[in-house]
């Protein structure tokens, strides 16, 4: 008798905007709720009252993402983002990464998705300080003298660090230059996992349309794709790049030359 197949990781994707889950893990996000996974969005920037917050839910819904979680700061370049709150990027660190770990235990992920280090392609300040928020607060998750007011510790099992290596920018590095944006990828052997999201491609366009106000408009990655060709544009985004490290105190080693994935796995 053959072995149960293991079960899907439950996931929770933490990024800086409402439209960066869906272009840069949305297809992931569609696989693994299509699995039976538990799968979640927080989000760190933006009102829940705001446009774009009602944007994010429909985004959600269409990935079978549950209920947007949503921190409330303000953008760094969008001040009325959030009228009244700080900028994420100006909130003491301590208060950030306990909020962060208040969902991580609530939501008790397998894995974890957020920016890389360099906050992905563009580099945009809150990517950037979303990434090492994110990266404090999965480890103290699971520490249990840490803010023990958040509920018992939980550690997840694996991060993934949304990316792209030099040879997956392809069409994406001059339609972000067009714009005036900056292209930052990172060397091949960074990336350990490539996930072929094309089952998955119609529902993350369709995540990447929900974000209406952006695709309105020329410079945002949701209009720039917007206006292209069907054939361009899927090529751009059937393929979501990750760069995994080990959560767990006694995780070992990742990597390879095998980096090619059917999904992300805990």
């Amino acid at each position: 008798m053959s072995a149960a197949p293991a079960p899907v990781p439950s996931l929770l994707a933490v990024f800086a905007h409402p439209d960066d889950e869906s272009l840069v893990a949305g297809g992931v996000l569609a696989q693994h709720a299509a699995s039976g996974a538990r799968t979640s969005v927080l989000t760190t920037t933006w009102a829940p009252d705001s446009h774009r917050a009602a944007e994010l839910g429909e985004a959600v819904r269409v990935l079978g993402a549950g209920r947007p979680r949503m921190l409330g700061y303000a953008d760094a370049r969008v001040p009325e983002s959030a009228p009244g709150a700080p900028r994420f990027l100006d909130v003491p660190l301590d208060e950030a990464v306990g909020r962060l770990v208040g969902h991580l235990r609530d939501f008790r992920p397998d894995i974890v998705v957020t920016h890389d280090a360099y906050g992905g392609l563009t580099g945009h300040p809150d990517h950037v300080h979303t990434h090492r928020t994110t990266l404090l607060a999965v480890h103290a998750a699971g520490l249990e003298h840490h803010a023990p007011e958040s509920g018992p510790p939980w550690q997840p099992r694996a991060l993934y660090l949304a990316t792209h290596p030099h040879s997956g920018v392809g069409d994406l590095g001059p339609l972000l230059t067009r714009v005036g944006k900056a292209v930052r990828s990172v060397p091949e052997e960074h990336v350990t996992a490539a996930v072929d999201v094309r089952p998955w491609l119609e529902r993350k366009w369709s995540a990447i349309l929900a974000h209406r106000s952006e695709v309105e408009r020329p410079r945002p990655l949701p209009g720039a794709l917007s206006r292209l060709p069907a054939e361009d544009r899927d090529r751009i985004i059937a393929t979501e790049y990750f760069t995994r490290l080990d959560a767990r105190p006694d995780g070992g080693p990742e990597g390879g030359p095998e980096r090619r994935r059917a999904r992300l796995e805990a």
